[in-house]
């Protein structure tokens, strides 16, 4: 599968006037499509010690499950408040206007485990950066942080300065 951005939808004015909403639907209703998604991931971690693959809700519980199954790793699911039934951390992060949270169970992550992070887009590294906050917060040491796409001109990079960051769709301008 040469050009996976092919499959992806840009869909104008949403959520709000002014947004280029990148809809992976479109990549996720082909099979051929999805399974060289998850195999490009995949490929980049395969002689990596992974105990854990964290996604973040709910769009990285698409690409993380699999990832988790293709890596022989466990699968944890970082929600949103009040979605995790058991004893929970959190981490805040900022959002264009106000603050959203996310949690994880207490019990998800080993003090030593070896995790990595998926969530289908980078755009400002909010998400992601509030999300290795919890896997650092057990203890689990993060060996990378994968997405399907990047917005690289919202320099979300930069707010995940000291991790392995890989992406396979690049977006350089909206």
């Amino acid at each position: 599968m040469n050009n996976l951005q092919n499959f992806i939808r840009n869909v104008q004015d949403f959520p709000k006037p002014g947004i280029g909403f990148k809809d992976i639907t479109t990549l996720l209703k082909e099979p051929v499509a999805f399974r060289a998604a998850i195999d490009s991931i995949a490929s980049e971690y395969a002689s990596v010690k992974i105990d854990k693959i964290v996604g973040t809700e709910s769009r990285g519980f698409i690409f993380g499950a699999p990832l988790a199954y293709n890596l022989h790793a466990g699968f944890v699911p970082v929600r949103k408040p009040g979605k995790l039934p058991a004893e929970t951390e959190s981490a805040e992060y900022e959002l264009e206007y106000g603050t959203d949270k996310v949690e994880i169970h207490k019990d998800a992550i080993t003090k030593g485990e070896r995790v990595l992070i998926v969530d289908d887009l980078l755009a400002t590294g909010g998400t992601a950066a509030a999300t290795a906050e919890l896997v650092e917060k057990l203890g689990g040491e993060i060996i990378g942080i994968a997405f399907l796409i990047e917005l690289s001109f919202l320099n979300g990079r930069r707010r995940l300065g000291g991790y392995h960051v890989s992406s396979i769709i690049q977006y350089k301008g909206e």
